[in-house]
């Protein structure tokens, strides 16, 4: 930067300034995680746990654009830890455990064992990110396992086949904004409440979108808003989803349905008496998986009233995401 000024006075005035713009740049994360060594560590665990235990403001990791072949584990004690990519293509956690793999004891590492990343802090938010589990279509295989209450993802892809994202946290509130979710059986699953805003579903080969464990006592579980549903699989092989444990609640908001959609939209895994506990639910579907008079009879389609509780204020119980 050159600059030009006959005055000393107002050349120094504008060094400053631009001493000041340049030290903004420098000090706006904490922690920089770049694998050629320019920033302040080269994994992105390193910088995990720098992070001081129980801070109360925010702790930024800025992670440079590489394929970070890491099991990633962010304690409870890392707390409102915010992840920053620097490109959401090119910046990839990743790792390639799977169910059926075996431990150091000879132990299969199930699906809880199987994540590319664990994140049990609260308050944590990611950025134009991928998470990828890449051990392929070899049973369940987590991308990402989250527990912590309050997880805000926005621009962020999440690749793998089955059972991609493991909303794990009961009770906890998750909100994912235009992001993309990929996968095969049951690819989102777990207990926890979560709203899909505007977000990109792409189903493979054929399955199930969701597998909700909702609590009874927890009035939301899955909502997804005007999400686009698409994917490679074949037309009419993919529910909808199915309860994982009874009283699963699962609603679809003006979204845009792929013909991948099967007409009944709904199962109810071989067990009637989910028919009674499990909440299935749509409002105003579009596109040529959208057929409400096709639907299983116990599924619902919501009245004007009822979709206008869907707001992010009586979902998450007050918090407001990315504010």
């Amino acid at each position: 930067m050159t600059l030009q000024c006959k005055s000393p006075i107002l050349f120094f005035i504008a060094l400053l300034l631009s001493s000041q713009a340049l030290f903004a740049k420098v000090v706006a994360y904490d922690f920089v995680v770049a694998q050629d060594g320019s920033g302040n560590f080269k994994t992105v665990q390193e910088a995990i746990n720098a992070v001081p235990d129980f801070r109360k403001r925010i702790t930024t990791i800025y992670i440079k654009k590489g394929v970070y072949k890491e099991k990633l584990v962010l304690p409870g004690s890392k707390q409102l830890v915010k992840l920053i990519g620097e490109d959401v293509q090119q910046t990839i956690l990743t790792y390639d455990d799977f169910a059926q793999k075996k431990n150091q004891f000879g132990e299969e590492k199930g699906t809880s064992g199987s994540s590319s990343f664990y994140i049990y802090g609260d308050g944590f938010t990611a950025e134009n990110i991928t998470f990828e589990n890449s051990s392929g279509p070899v049973g369940q295989a987590v991308a990402v396992w989250v527990a912590g209450d309050k997880s805000a993802f926005k621009n962020c892809r999440f690749l793998g086949f089955q059972d991609t994202l493991y909303t794990y946290g009961k009770g906890s509130r998750q909100y994912y904004k235009d992001c993309y979710i990929e996968g095969t059986v049951d690819f989102i699953f777990g207990s926890s409440t979560a709203l899909f805003d505007e977000c990109e579903i792409f189903a493979k080969k054929g399955g199930y979108l969701t597998a909700a464990s909702t609590p009874d006592t927890t009035r939301f579980g899955y909502v997804f808003l005007k999400c686009k549903i698409k994917g490679d699989a074949p037309d009419n092989s993919f529910y909808l989803g199915r309860p994982w444990r009874p009283y699963a609640k699962t609603v679809f908001i003006k979204c845009n349905l792929g013909k991948i959609i099967k007409p009944e939209g709904w199962d109810h895994w071989g067990k009637e008496s989910n028919k009674q506990t499990a909440f299935y639910a749509e409002y105003k579907s579009k596109g040529p998986g959208a057929a409400p008079s096709k639907r299983v009879s116990w599924s619902h389609q919501l009245r004007d009233e009822e979709a206008k509780t869907y707001t992010i204020d009586n979902i998450f119980r007050g918090w407001q995401p990315f504010k």
